[in-house]
């Protein structure tokens, strides 16, 4: 089966870049004079992407041009200017009807969505800012390795709104209910070292040494066969997700019959 062709036009629009190297695709978030804000377009980019990205992919790394990852919504969201060719931001929501609402908040969440889905390894690349969307955004990554000037934020209630793009529930399995609640209620930014001591980070690096460290990772993650680490990636996702111990058990019997199951069909095959 022929692997779907990426619209260019869909990622310009929505100033988003994808470099694709063998088993490895960049997605790059490409508007550094607002540093890298995010409209709907940009939304519509990810998603795309996480649609048509060739299953031969194994590692996606994520990151921001310039000196930010992503400095969260287009400030045109909350003014009612037109954004993306639609009038109205995010009060525009307000004129639909409930159901298409949540539609429409269902389809900008699918371009966060996809990056946690164990078929590849994701990874933010986190360089200055990181907020709202932005910190969503990385918290929907497997991975993310921070240069020593970013912070993070989750910035949604201090605007009077609420955290809508998948974050919280990474959030809250990486540090804990009480951590996750102070920081998204008094949205304060959290900066690099705190983060990678309370685990939001797995790494902090300086800032010129990001692409090494991401380099050093991505040919990490490439090593094993792929077969395993998707299968791994799902039972570490089951495990987070709170499944019975005899239940995980049972998943990893699974597993591990279906990875014998490959060796045998390889052998076959030889």
């Amino acid at each position: 089966m022929p692997v779907p062709a990426i619209d260019a036009g869909v990622l310009e629009r929505g100033g988003v870049r994808l470099a694709l190297s063998g088993p490895l695709a960049t997605i790059t978030l490409d508007r550094p004079d607002v540093l890298n804000a995010q409209t709907p377009a940009t939304w519509q980019a990810l998603r795309h992407i996480g649609e048509q990205l060739d299953p031969d992919v194994r590692v996606v790394v994520v990151r921001g041009s310039g000196r930010a990852f992503s400095a969260g919504l287009d400030r045109r969201m909350f003014t009612g200017e037109p954004v993306d060719g639609e009038p109205g931001g995010l009060g525009a929501l307000l004129s639909l009807p409930a159901a298409e609402a949540d539609a429409k908040i269902a389809s900008y969440q699918a371009a966060f969505t996809w990056l946690s889905d164990p078929a590849r390894v994701t990874i933010a690349a986190v360089q200055g800012h990181a907020i709202g969307a932005g910190f969503q955004l990385a918290l929907a990554c497997d991975f993310r390795v921070l240069a020593e000037d970013a912070q993070f934020c989750m910035a949604e209630t201090g605007l009077g709104l609420v955290p809508d793009l998948g974050g919280t529930l990474p959030l809250v399995r990486l540090v804990g209910y009480s951590r996750a609640a102070e920081m998204c209620v008094t949205s304060r930014r959290v900066p690099a070292a705190e983060a990678l001591q309370i685990g939001l980070a797995n790494s902090v690096v300086p800032v010129d040494g990001l692409d090494a460290a991401v380099e050093t990772l991505v040919a990490a993650v490439l090593k094993p066969m792929a077969g395993a680490v998707t299968e791994t990636l799902g039972l570490i996702a089951s495990a987070a997700s709170g499944v019975s111990y005899t239940d995980q058990l049972a998943l990893e019997r699974a597993a591990q019959l279906r990875r014998l199951q490959s060796f045998a069909a390889m052998s076959a095959q030889s």
